[in-house]
């Protein structure tokens, strides 16, 4: 087994390669980078530069929490954003997602948005996967995300913009699907751990996320823009501060828990999200602040205690209560201040509401079904899925030439 995955790791650089050369044949005939006017794109390349440092950065650190598998975690991260940002433009121009008058480095930074998606589950199958897995559920989740915020804006009407705040919702679920589909880690393995150098490692992640989170939230919105930075700081400030004073409270010590801190702290931004361009009032982000900070500490709970055993589910970074949860929650937020905002228009009320849920429920539903999918493609004999005793192990992918210990 062991010169079999040697040969099979190598086989890695072929399929990148390959893959590479697909793209650079379908831009040549796809894409042509035309003038554009000088000052749009000065205005554009600063939110280009903060969704770029965020799924690079942010989301590579923030994933770096397990003691042996932070070589991996950033390499692959890596790996597979920059073959997946190529993917995502190409997708956008074949089911023509992309405005007619959208420049290139606008189409950028929503391929770079579509692949905090395929970050968020990664988490969830972080150290259980090879990377030739990783890259084709990169491709796959990708194309379906793509998929389905297209039927969102084509048959339900949803804005570009709304669709987009999807990624949330689509990652976390999606990579669930996928991690179910993979066997559980030993609950005596030591390698899916933690050390205070990875957990501070993965704080910093945390951090470049948080500073640059209202400007992610308010990337795509032309108008109001302003509004939804605002909401967005104040909604991650009161998940922030509601982290640190639950973890005291939840804690047996009295002491501060870093995995609440690390996880609860960016739940008021999903949260926020979805209506950060339209909450008129600071005191409304503030409340879905707190009220998403208190769900993923609690749901973190609940979740390793009571969801994940009876469903046979392993949740590596905890995507379910970091991402999943706040995201439901401020899906439904957008819902009930649509219904405030709209309460005396009554015959148009029903249907605005109906296509809101409808859009989130069919984001959910849709990531959950083709998640499953892809758990049993990427588990097939032919792509030699890790033995569990691999799992969270860096040696197995990455050269340590002062240690000589081999597979």
């Amino acid at each position: 087994m062991s010169s079999s995955y040697r040969n099979f790791r190598n086989s890695v650089s072929w399929l990148i390669l390959f893959l590479e050369a697909v793209f650079i044949v379908l831009f040549y005939f796809l894409l042509s980078i035309r003038h554009t006017d000088d000052v749009l794109l000065i205005n554009s390349y600063p939110a280009f530069q903060v969704v770029n440092h965020m799924v690079i950065f942010g989301f590579g650190f923030f994933l770096m929490f397990l003691k042996r598998y932070g070589f991996s975690s950033t390499g692959f991260n890596l790996l597979i954003i920059v073959l997946g940002v190529q993917c995502s433009v190409l997708i956008d121009s074949l089911i023509l997602l992309q405005r007619q008058n959208e420049h290139h480095l606008e189409r950028l930074i929503k391929a770079a948005m579509s692949m905090t998606a395929v970050v968020i589950s990664t988490g969830a199958v972080l150290g259980k996967t090879n990377p030739v897995q990783l890259i084709l559920m990169t491709v796959l989740e990708l194309i379906v995300f793509h998929m389905s915020r297209w039927i969102n804006i084509t048959f339900l009407k949803v804005e570009h913009n709304i669709s987009m705040m999807h990624v949330h919702l689509f990652g976390a679920y999606f990579g669930l699907a996928v991690s179910s589909r993979f066997s559980e880690p030993s609950p005596r393995s030591e390698k899916n751990a933690s050390t205070p150098k990875s957990d501070l490692l993965s704080m910093l992640g945390t951090l470049f996320l948080w500073v640059f989170w209202p400007s992610f939230n308010s990337v795509l919105f032309e108008s109001n823009s302003w509004r939804a930075i605002c909401n967005t700081y104040f909604g991650l400030a009161v998940s922030a501060v509601t982290a640190f004073a639950l973890s005291v409270l939840t804690t047996k010590d009295g002491k501060f828990r870093m995995t609440h801190i690390h996880s609860a702290v960016l739940a008021g931004g999903v949260a926020v999200g979805y209506a950060a361009h339209s909450i008129k009032y600071p005191w409304i982000a503030m409340i879905l602040g707190l009220l998403a900070s208190v769900i993923t500490v609690l749901g973190s709970y609940c979740s390793q205690r009571c969801l994940n055993p009876p469903l046979k589910l392993h949740d590596t970074s905890g995507v379910h209560f970091t991402f999943g949860m706040p995201a439901v929650l401020g899906a439904l937020a957008q819902v009930v201040l649509l219904i405030i905002e709209n309460w005396t228009n009554l015959p148009s009320l029903g249907y605005l509401v109906m296509i809101q849920v409808g859009a989130f429920c069919l984001t959910i539903s849709i990531a959950l079904i083709t998640g499953f999918i892809a758990g049993l493609i990427l588990n097939l004999t032919v792509f030699k899925t890790i033995p569990v005793s691999k799992y969270f192990e860096d040696q197995f992918y990455w050269e340590f030439p002062h240690l000589a210990v081999g597979f």
